[in-house]
This record gives C-alpha cells, sequence and structure tokens, in this order.
C-alpha cells in the first residue's frame, strides 16, 4: 500500500523544494509551456532575500546550493566574488515533467476505466536504481498493489516518464487496458492507496488555503509555499477514478483552491521577482 503521511501538506517546506519551486517560476513562469528564452543565472543573495521570507537560515540555503550542484541538479557561475546558479538540463526535465500535472486545469482526472500498469522487478545489486525508480513512480502516481507490481490511473507515458533513467527503463514491462472479471477495479484501489489518508491530506490542504486571504506584499514567497504544498498533494493522490471516492471526496475542491490562489498570486509574483533581478544583479557581488 502506497503511505503518504497528512503531515507532508502544510508542514514547513525545506530549502531544496522551495529552491526548485524557485526555479520553476523563474525559469518557466506562472504555467509550464514554453521555456523562456535563456534566463540568465540567479544570484545567491536572490535566493538567500527570498528564502529568508518564508523562515529559511542564510546557512541552510547556502548547504541547500552546495548540495544541489553536487547532485548535478545546479550549475555554479562565478562572476567576479559573487556566485550565481541555473538549472542543469537534468533539473529543467524534471521541474517540466512535475510542472505538466501542477498546472493542469484537471490534475485529478483521467480516461475512464484506463490503467497503466507496470512489471519492475529490480535485483538487489541495483538498489540505487530501486530508489530511483520508486521515487518517480510514486510522483507519476502510481501505487503497488503486489510485489514488483504497479499500477496508476490514467494512460501514462512510461517511456518518458523513465527516459532518463535508463538502468531502470531496461527492467521494467509496461501494459495500458481495463479491468476484467473477475479482477475489482475498487478493491485494487483500497489495496494500493489509503483513501482515508488520500483524504485527510486533501482536507489538510484545505484547511490551510482554501479560506486564506494572501497579503500582497509576500506573493512572491506564498506562491512557493503554495507551489510546495500543492506538489505534496499531488504526490499523494494520483487521481483515482472518482466512481470509486464518493461523493464527498474533496479533490474537486482543493483544485479550485489551487487555481485561484495561482490565478491571484501569479501576476504579483511576476512583478516581485523582476524587482528582484534588477536589485540583485549579479554586478553588486556577493561572496
Amino acid at each position: 500500500m502506497q503511505e503518504q503521511g497528512v503531515e507532508e501538506v502544510g508542514q514547513a517546506a525545506g530549502p531544496h523544494e522551495l529552491v526548485l519551486a524557485f526555479f520553476g517560476l523563474y525559469v518557466f513562469g506562472r504555467e509550464v509551456g514554453e521555456e523562456r528564452k535563456a534566463p540568465p543565472p540567479v544570484p545567491t543573495q536572490m535566493l538567500l532575500s527570498v528564502l529568508s521570507r518564508l523562515g529559511i537560515s542564510e546557512s541552510a540555503t547556502r548547504a541547500t546550493l552546495n548540495r544541489m550542484v553536487h547532485r548535478s541538479l545546479l550549475t555554479r557561475h562565478r562572476q567576479g566574488r559573487a556566485s550565481a546558479f541555473e538549472l542543469t538540463e537534468e533539473a529543467r526535465a524534471l521541474v517540466r515533467r512535475g510542472g505538466g500535472r501542477m498546472f493542469s486545469p484537471e490534475p485529478f482526472d483521467h480516461a475512464e476505466g484506463i490503467w497503466t500498469v507496470l512489471s519492475c522487478p529490480v535485483p538487489e545489486r541495483l538498489r540505487n536504481v530501486r530508489y530511483h525508480l520508486q521515487g518517480r513512480l510514486s510522483w507519476a502516481g502510481f501505487g503497488v498493489v503486489q510485489p514488483n507490481v504497479w499500477i496508476a490511473p490514467g494512460r501514462v507515458d512510461v517511456e518518458e516518464l523513465l527516459d532518463d533513467l535508463p538502468d531502470a527503463l531496461g527492467l521494467v514491462e509496461a501494459f495500458h487496458g481495463t479491468p476484467a472479471a473477475p479482477s475489482r477495479p475498487e478493491q485494487l484501489v483500497r489495496e494500493a492507496w489509503d483513501l482515508e489518508t488520500l483524504r485527510a491530506t486533501h482536507l489538510a490542504f484545505l484547511a490551510r488555503w482554501e479560506g486564506e486571504e494572501l497579503p500582497a506584499a509576500e506573493a512572491l514567497p506564498r506562491l512557493l509555499q503554495l507551489h510546495d504544498d500543492w506538489g505534496r498533494l499531488l504526490r499523494a493522490d494520483p487521481g483515482l477514478p472518482a466512481a470509486y471516492l464518493g461523493e464527498d471526496w474533496p479533490a474537486h475542491r482543493s483544485t479550485q483552491t489551487f487555481r485561484r490562489h495561482q490565478a491571484e498570486l501569479g501576476p504579483l509574483a511576476d512583478r516581485q521577482l523582476r524587482a528582484l533581478l534588477d536589485a540583485h544583479h549579479p554586478s553588486t557581488g556577493e561572496r
């Protein structure tokens, strides 16, 4: 059973997630579509300024940036005494992949009756491959029904999903189809996902954001928080068929809440982002 803790939504976001959220906004804009043309690297002071407004210390931000460079997520540029950062191609693909669903108008809906089934046995000697594969499949909405067998609602492009994990891709067998008797889809859903935890995760998101009036002056940091919470919710709920979830399933309310705040905060956050770029030009210098 896939177990996503309700505490994930609403807990303090880590600097790693917030840095990725910031670069997603900076590189792709408020909705992932056409990539912005060659944005300049982001000065360290600009990142320190934004994350400090979210309670992240300078030392934690600097340590996170160093780790992300070592993990090939960021590239560091030296500009005199200053440092600046930009996403690697690997990180761009990661952000682009996640953004497709994040900004979908119907992130919890799939073609009726279509499922993706994976068989992916990974030998013990490839534990690192197993770790990356499981993380990627969980993000894409897969749940485990038997050892090494995963299912997800909808028609998932598995080759595209795993194209940068060639060792994992070579081990996977994937199928698209519909359940047939004697299979009981409602039972598979209950086995692969903890529905009460998913419901509680939605309710935690709504409790934090549904009635919130967000200050315009804090549009950029609050938008990053919103994106982080929304991403956690999407990782928990793959968009299971409504027929198996009950009439009061809260996914539609969550989607409406996210899109309302996205529409309200987005233009203000864009202006604050441009102002930060002007204020933290690389030539100002920062060690």
